[in-house]
């Protein structure tokens, strides 16, 4: 009889055993049961389908990459290895990677942020702010090189030039976005002049717009001072970003259409409402007028002449009066909106480049000072028409007042 082994001894070797390629880094696909995450971070749970189940571990360092919350019922994909847990004598898989079946990862983390923001009342209908009517400063959150702030200015300047657009440059896409997004945001409460804030940027894929599905993001939203309008991506795009903000614009254009009014159809209300003034006007007069015939009529016996012709001299006099005082008003609105126009589109971003400002960036950074770059540094700046890139052979501070500390901007080129 040959010696016999110990527990721990036959146990390890069948764990030897199960030590082959085809049981190291193996898929297996199933519903999960008994899920159970440990205050020690460890994950633990089975695995089974129709026919059989399996144990399974995720360690902490494993379950923390981790990009959904799993439950017992779900479908998923589980990659380990086979070995054997000594103590217990089983076999299990040690888990280091888990992913839905049939649902994307970042799809279904997106709808389990979407239910607790919404359990908390972020997305409540009666919070929603109205936008301002004639806003003075709208803060235009985008990136400064993409299209989407190009359309954005255009269509403000267009439709209501009186408007300052403030275009504070953030990071749309990739790791450093929702945190560039949120710094912005807090940012808008040390601008008290601004009236609305539009959040925005182009078209993309989820993992391309998933800044804008960042929780970071959706509590600074709520937490902004002012209205905000997300236009982010193109009509079909949606995020947690519109369904947090004041108002949803379905691109970056249409934004622009909600936030500013049309200065074309504010000047034809203007002129509608003072034809109906000066209508209601005339009309009163007609109506003083009859009612003075008739007293003359009625009156003519004891020959109050003098009287109604003074009334009538009074009336005419009044009506004179009222049709110049409607009329300058109305001269002079109109040359103030002319000379607002003509002073708001002069300070446009657009037009600052144009007079031959531009924007000096190192490594990506915009330039505030001397010290922000080194000798032999490559310097990028952006003209109103072009891009020209130069190297650093020389400096010196300068020595006048700086202007705009938080650079927000261009510095001229």
């Amino acid at each position: 009889m040959a010696k016999p082994l110990s527990v721990f001894e036959l146990t390890s070797i069948v764990r030897d055993a199960l030590s082959i390629e085809r049981l190291t880094n193996v898929w297996v696909s199933g519903e999960l049961s008994n899920f159970k995450a440990h205050t020690s971070g460890h994950c633990y749970f089975t695995l089974k389908d129709e026919r059989a189940s399996i144990r399974m571990v995720m360690w902490r360092s494993k379950a923390a990459s981790l990009t959904f919350r799993p439950a017992d019922g779900m479908k998923v994909l589980a990659r380990g290895s086979v070995s054997v847990y000594e103590r217990d004598g089983n076999y299990q898989l040690y888990v280091d990677k888990l992913e839905p079946m049939g649902l994307g990862s970042l799809y279904l983390a997106l709808e389990q942020l979407k239910q607790r923001l919404a359990a908390e009342g972020l997305y409540r209908t009666e919070r929603k702010r109205p936008l301002p009517g004639f806003p003075r400063v709208v803060a235009v959150l985008t990136s400064p090189t993409g299209a989407a702030v190009r359309d954005i200015v255009t269509v403000m300047e267009r439709r209501w030039p009186l408007a300052r657009v403030l275009v504070i440059p953030v990071v749309v896409q990739g790791a450093e976005a929702a945190p560039s997004i949120a710094s912005a945001l807090a940012t808008v409460a040390d601008y008290p002049e601004i009236d609305v804030v539009v959040l925005g940027r182009g078209g993309g894929s989820l993992e391309d717009l998933w800044a804008f599905n960042d929780e970071l993001v959706a509590r600074a939203i709520f937490a902004c001072p002012v209205p905000v309008v997300s236009a982010v991506g193109h009509e079909t795009d949606f995020t947690i970003a519109d369904l947090v903000a004041d108002l949803r614009a379905p691109t970056p254009s249409a934004a622009a259409v909600l936030v500013v009014p049309d200065i074309q159809e504010v000047e034809r209300h203007l002129t509608q409402l003072a034809s109906r003034m000066q209508r209601g006007i005339g009309g009163r007069v007609s109506n003083s007028r009859q009612y003075l015939d008739y007293l003359s009529v009625r009156f003519q016996s004891v020959s109050p002449a003098h009287t109604i012709a003074r009334k009538q001299q009074t009336a005419e006099a009044l009506l004179l009066r009222m049709q110049n005082a409607v009329q300058r008003r109305l001269e002079g609105a109109g040359a103030s909106l002319a000379q607002q126009a003509l002073r708001f589109q002069a300070i446009s971003p657009l037009n600052v480049l144009a007079r031959g400002y531009s924007v000096t960036r190192a490594g990506g950074k915009v330039l505030k000072s001397e010290d922000d770059v080194a000798m032999g540094d490559t310097l990028t700046t952006t003209l109103y028409s072009g891009t020209v890139y130069s190297v650093v052979t020389g400096k010196e501070e300068a020595h006048e007042l700086r202007a705009n500390p938080k650079g927000i901007r261009g510095n001229r080129g």
